[in-house]
C-alpha cells in the first residue's frame, strides 16, 4: 500500500475502519482479494503479489489484520538479497502470535523500508524499520500512514485522514471510504514533501490516487468492522493504467470469535 487512513477504536460501534490504496508497477503480477483456501488458509482474506508471494492489506475471519506500506528512500543502500515485505503480512496473517511476539521474532533490518500495521480484535500495532520510534500499540484515534513514518504531514494524507474522521462520524460506508481514495488532487509546490525523487516525481506522487501507464494505483481497499453487528466487510476496487475501475470485490462477514 501507499495511502492508508485508518481509524483504531475511535468509534465504539466500529473499532477498525480502513481505508488504503496499494500504489504498484501495473506489470507487477497481482490477483484480486479472495480467501486463501488454494494456499491452505481459507480464513485468509488478501489480494496477492503473484511475483513474491505476499501481500499488501489482508485479514482474517476472527478479525486479525495487517498491512504494509514501503518507505520512499531514493539513494539508500538496500539489504543484500532482502526478503520479501508482503511476506510480513502474509506470515502475520497466517499465523496465531500476536503483534508483540510477531515484531520480536524477526530481523526487521534485514529488509528493505517498510512501515507495518499489525492487528487482532484486541490491539493495534505500528511498526517501521525505519521509524525512529520503537514498535508501538497504537491509542484509539484517526491515523495516516503513506511511504514515511507514521502521521507524517503529506497533504494527501492529512486530506485522507480529515476525510476519514467525517466518514468515521456520518457512519462508514464503502463508497464513502472509496470515494476518498479516488482523490487526484494536487497540492502546490509549495506543499510538497522532498524526499529526494525529483520535484516531477514528487508532484506526481502527491495525489491520493495515482495514473500513469507504467505505475499508479493498481487497487483501492474499504474495511469496516462493525462491532454492533458483529461483522467485517472488505471491499476491494481494482484499476487499469488509465485509472479506469476493472473489477470489484465485496466480501461480508461475521467475525469469528474464539
Amino acid at each position: 500500500m501507499c495511502l492508508i487512513a485508518f481509524a483504531w477504536r475511535a468509534d465504539p460501534r466500529y473499532p477498525l475502519v480502513v481505508a488504503a490504496n496499494r500504489d504498484e508497477f501495473h506489470a507487477r503480477p497481482a490477483a484480486p482479494a479472495a480467501f486463501w483456501a488454494d494456499a491452505g488458509q481459507p480464513q485468509l482474506l488478501a489480494g496477492r503479489d503473484l511475483q513474491a508471494g505476499g501481500t499488501w492489506l489482508g485479514l482474517t475471519r476472527g478479525g486479525r489484520f495487517a498491512a504494509l506500506t514501503n518507505v520512499r528512500e531514493p539513494g539508500r543502500t538496500q539489504p543484500p538479497d532482502p526478503p520479501s515485505r508482503g511476506a510480513l503480512v502474509r506470515d502475520f496473517l497466517g499465523g496465531g502470535q500476536s503483534p508483540a511476539e510477531f515484531l520480536a521474532a524477526r530481523d526487521l533490518d534485514a529488509y528493505a523500508g517498510f512501515n507495518l500495521l499489525l492487528g487482532t480484535p484486541d490491539e493495534l500495532w505500528s511498526a517501521g524499520n525505519r521509524d525512529p520510534q520503537p514498535p508501538r500499540a497504537l491509542e484509539p484515534g484517526v491515523y495516516g500512514l503513506s511511504n514515511a513514518v507514521l502521521d507524517e504531514p503529506w497533504p494527501k494524507l492529512t486530506r485522507a485522514r480529515a476525510a476519514l474522521g467525517a466518514a468515521l462520524a456520518a457512519g462508514p460506508t464503502p463508497d464513502a471510504l472509496l470515494a476518498l481514495l479516488a482523490d487526484r488532487r494536487r497540492p502546490a509546490d509549495d506543499e510538497l514533501p522532498d524526499t529526494g525523487v525529483g520535484l516531477e516525481a514528487e508532484r506526481f506522487l502527491s495525489a491520493a490516487f495515482l495514473v500513469s501507464e507504467p505505475y499508479g494505483t493498481r487497487c483501492s481497499t474499504a474495511l469496516i468492522h462493525d462491532a454492533a453487528a458483529g461483522a467485517l466487510r472488505f471491499v476491494e476496487r481494482s484499476f487499469d493504467p488509465a485509472g479506469q475501475a476493472t473489477e470489484a470485490r465485496d466480501h461480508a462477514f461475521p467475525l469469528e470469535t474464539p
